[in-house]
């Protein structure tokens, strides 16, 4: 018996759709981030990209615990002098919705060549339209 290593050839990525109502961001960004390196999978392989593509809709009605619309902030900064930003959760959420998620998931993914090309698999979509139906997504469904 011998032990199997994915490799680019042999994987077959699937498409999978998750609706992000009302569902807390921490705990659907360790869902998805899973989802994008493949490790729900038998044949999950660390040097390889064995995840699947990942498409969030509804991501402007997804929640925090606690008072973080109120306190969380997130952070920008230019490297030049004075080009610190900081936006405040709600003021996030109007203007760039998919993005609390998008940052709660890239800092959940390895740093490297590869954590970055599984990020590109993730597709964020504020409304409930997504332009990814040819590709027949499984719905999963995840507690909220």
């Amino acid at each position: 018996m011998s032990t199997t290593m994915m490799n680019a050839a042999t994987v077959t990525p699937k498409w999978v759709l998750i609706d992000a109502t009302d569902l807390v961001v921490g705990r659907l960004a360790v869902t998805v981030a899973n989802l994008l390196r493949g490790k729900h999978k038998p044949e999950y392989t660390p040097h390889c990209d064995t995840g699947d593509f990942v498409v969030v809709v509804n991501a402007e009605k997804v929640q925090f615990t606690g008072n973080k619309w109120e306190q969380k902030e997130y952070q920008d900064y230019s490297h030049y002098a004075g080009g610190q930003k900081i936006t405040p959760a709600k003021e996030m959420l109007a203007k760039k919705p998919g993005e609390i998620l998008r940052r709660a998931v890239k800092r959940m993914m390895p740093r490297g060549p590869l954590g970055y090309k599984q990020l590109t698999k993730l597709k964020i979509y504020a409304g409930n339209q997504h332009p990814h139906q040819a590709q027949q997504p499984a719905e999963l469904k995840l507690k909220g």
